[in-house]
């Protein structure tokens, strides 16, 4: 499956909520956390996650009324 990085606000997510996401299941769009990256100070969040497409990344966050800043797919050398 394809995978994405994206990045967004922490706004008022918590570390707890996001180590709690790293083992979600698969969603209704077909996306699952690959890797979740943040920095509490930055108020930032990257979140690597595999996803058929671009869109379905998109409606995952925005699902939970989260607006990306920005989604691109990559390849990983973990697979």
């Amino acid at each position: 499956m394809p995978k994405f990085i994206d990045s967004h606000p922490m706004g008022t997510i918590s570390a707890e909520t996001l180590h709690k996401l790293q083992s979600a299941p698969k969603d209704e769009f077909g996306v699952t956390h690959h890797d979740i990256l943040f920095n509490k100070a930055e108020n930032k969040v990257f979140c690597v996650l595999n996803a058929p497409d671009e869109a379905a990344v998109r409606r995952h966050h925005e699902h939970h009324g989260i607006k990306c800043d920005w989604v691109e797919q990559i390849e990983s050398t973990r697979g």
